[in-house]
């Protein structure tokens, strides 16, 4: 299977999403993802199936894959945007509607011949885009809302023709309902679309940030240095870059030489500059407020961290959660069904309401333009566009939807110790022998334990093999990790050391109180004490979720006095300490059986109770497997962002539930008010796109909206 990922143009709604999602799930493709917001598709394509063929179809479809594997055919368009589309029409509808404004009464106007010559060109504008839709839509199975715009404008044009052609234009003439509602749904659709775009724009900001400028340094053959710039989407690994003050960094790199000050808020949300030298990294899109430095390209594209973000936040905008389900099975039925209520209108009407076929016709119309699925559609997307786009602009990275959902429901909080609620930047604080260590040496002790702790990738090992690291380290024919219990090496000779904690010595001393046992042979040879500090932001993120009620537990497989330590330090509510892998798993599946339990941690041995959880969260310093196993990902020593994310998290579903009772209230409102005859087509068109202007709306308040 091949992962592909395309963008798609022309997509308008739910239901072109809808359309696009049933081609390729008809094809057999798997994990099939579509969001017309971004315009993102993705899917897994089997090795025998074709690209090709596949974008074919896309096109055929009506839409546009804008970076596939061949350039998509595409006719030349006259006009490129809704806008365009309603100027043009506004401009041969306005004189159509004069006579609606008191002392605009000009007879001449009122010839049947010079309205038609007014209205066709709006009626072919309306039909090339509407009506192509609406034929493709219908043809695959899905219709969509451009099917109600069709029916109604085709109808009221057909049926004022047909007084026209019969000499009864002054009963039948309606071509000022032709255009006004192809007209005025063209400013509604550009006014959604513009509403729209603004629900990326957090997303649009980080895209923006990963094209600059970049000073390259090359050198020639007699060893000259030359510097030419060239755009950062140019760069490949290995690259050397010059950086100065006021310039953005190009891709991520790691400093050569120079000392700098960098705004890092583009994927951190922290604008307070941090301070860089040799050998640190510098992110992609940050920003250099003082100083200059010459470095090196460490990843481009997608494989940057801010490429990183952007796809997983592109990603998570295709997800669907589960609130999104209800929408997207009514707004595949909704077209159909409105059709089914215009036309039991007109019989309503016409029949039991004593109406003219005139006034019968005008209210069905008006039903169907004012019947509105995008709104449906549009309600969770639009609002999950602008959660993940707050949520990335501030270091918080959410891998799927669900989670975004499920946080409207925790009641407690699992935390890791090391490294989570506590620096994870050691010290040793002492160390001791044992007689059988005496013997050896203090370097011979310290030589065996950098030799065991430079394998491990655990907080304590790599503090021990940075300040005792030694040229003349102990080659081993056989070096093994045990989670939760430590390293383990053999040597040539067959000599067994071990470097762990007290559960691999528990039958060599009744001492559980040191962090690291020394073992060779089965025999103690000392141990080592090492100190962390308490994060200085964990105390007030305790707080936060006490004075919210949500519980607070330190799950780790530290010693209980350690943990209990930190614990009572912060305030934290239950401690459970001294647990393995497999233990953690259990605690997290006991305590998900409680309540809906969220889990913080950033170890390998994390990972498995970070999947179990019912929402995952991981530091972005923690290892790989950590990062992968959960949902939510908080980017640099980004504890201080959980009340943030929990946060956002509840307000997006807040927003989700705002945005669908108003669209439902909205139809449920206007389609009778329609059916009625108390709203004219005209009006019904500009109401229906003021609706989606209304959620769209509504969604970017996630953007200022106070959520801590």
């Amino acid at each position: 299977m091949e992962k592909v990922n395309w963008n798609v143009s022309g997509m308008s709604c739910t239901n072109c999403a809808l359309t696009i999602n049933k081609y390729l799930e008809s094809k057999g493709l798997e994990e099939v993802k579509v969001n017309f917001i971004g315009g993102d598709v993705s899917f897994n394509l089997p090795d025998e199936m074709s690209k090709i063929d596949i974008q074919k179809g896309i096109d055929g479809l009506g839409y546009q894959v804008t970076n596939g594997v061949v350039s998509s055919t595409q006719k030349r368009k006259l006009f490129k945007s809704h806008l365009q589309r309603f100027v043009f029409s506004a401009i041969f509808t306005f004189p159509l509607m004069l006579h609606m404004i008191p002392g605009f009464h000009f007879h001449w106007l009122m010839n049947p011949y010079l309205q038609i010559g007014l209205t066709l060109p709006v009626f072919i504008v309306g039909m090339d885009y509407f009506g192509r839709s609406a034929f493709h839509s219908i043809a695959k199975g899905i219709p969509n809302m451009n099917v109600l715009i069709t029916i109604g404008a085709i109808a009221s044009f057909v049926y004022s023709l047909y007084g026209t052609f019969t000499n009864q234009a002054a009963e039948y003439m309606f071509y000022e309902t032709t255009a006004s509602i192809l007209t005025l749904v063209f400013l509604g659709n550009w006014l959604e679309d513009k509403s729209v775009e603004t629900t990326q724009s957090a997303l649009q900001k980080l895209a923006h940030s990963q094209k600059t400028m970049a000073n390259m340094i090359a050198y020639d053959d007699q060893h000259q240095e030359h510097i030419f710039p060239v755009e950062s989407t140019s760069l490949k690994m290995g690259d050397l870059i010059l950086m100065n003050s006021g310039d953005a960094v190009p891709m991520d790199c790691k400093i050569l030489s120079g000392n700098v000050a960098v705004d890092e808020s583009i994927i951190t949300g922290e604008f307070i500059p941090v301070d860089k030298k040799i050998k640190d990294q510098l992110i992609g899109g940050s920003i250099l407020v003082s100083g200059s430095a010459k470095a090196y390209v460490t990843a481009v594209g997608d494989d940057s961290i801010l490429g990183n973000i952007l796809q997983l936040v592109k990603n998570a905008q295709t997800e669907k959660p589960p609130v999104q389900q209800l929408a997207d099975k009514i707004s595949a039925v909704f077209v159909p069904v409105v059709v089914g209520l215009s036309a039991l209108t007109f019989i309503l009407n016409y029949t039991l309401a004593d109406q003219t076929f005139t006034h019968s016709l005008m209210r069905s119309i008006a039903v169907l333009v004012i019947s509105c699925p995008c709104a449906m559609g549009l309600a969770t997307p639009a609002a999950i566009a602008v959660g993940l786009g707050r949520a990335a602009r501030n270091g918080i990275l959410f891998k799927n939807t669900k989670s975004l959902e499920l946080f409207k429901s925790i009641e407690q909080v699992v935390f890791d110790k090391t490294g989570t609620l506590t620096t994870g930047q050691f010290i040793i604080e002492r160390f001791a022998l044992t007689q059988e260590g005496e013997l050896l040496g203090v370097d011979a002790f310290k030589r065996i334990a950098y030799s065991l702790e430079k394998y491990s990738n655990h907080p304590l090992a790599k503090t021990i093999a940075k300040e005792w690291k030694v040229k003349d380290e102990m080659r081993f024919s056989q070096v093994e990790e045990t989670k939760g219990f430590g390293m383990k090496g053999t040597d040539k000779e067959g000599n067994a050391f071990i470097a762990g904690s007290y559960k691999t010595v528990d039958s060599l001393t009744q001492d559980t109180t040191h962090n690291i046992y020394i073992v060779k042979n089965n025999t103690l040879l000392g141990w080592v004490d090492l100190t962390d500090q308490v994060r200085p932001e964990a105390v007030a993120v305790i707080q936060y979720l006490k004075n919210r009620n949500i519980r607070t537990i330190l799950l780790s497989g530290d010693k209980k006095e350690r943990c209990l330590l930190v614990a009572n330090q912060l305030g934290i509510d239950d401690v459970f300490a001294e647990e393995l892998p497999a233990q953690k798993l259990e605690r997290i599946e006991a305590l998900n059986n409680i309540c809906p339990t969220a889990m913080i941690g950033d170890g390998i041995n994390d990972a498995p109770a970070l999947a179990k959880a019912t929402v995952g969260i991981s530091l972005s310093e923690a290892s790989q497997i950590a990062v992968q196993s959960a949902e939510v990902v908080l980017m640099n020593h980004g504890l201080k962002n959980l009340p943030t994310a929990l946060g956002l998290g509840k307000h997006t579903y807040l927003t989700i539930q705002q945005n669908l009772f108003w669209a439902l209230i909205y139809n449920v409102i206007a389609i009778p008010f329609a059916a009625m005859g108390f709203l004219s087509p005209a009006f019904s068109a500009l109401a229906m796109g003021l609706s989606d202007v209304v959620l769209a709306i509504n969604s970017v308040r996630l953007n200022f909206k106070k959520v801590v």
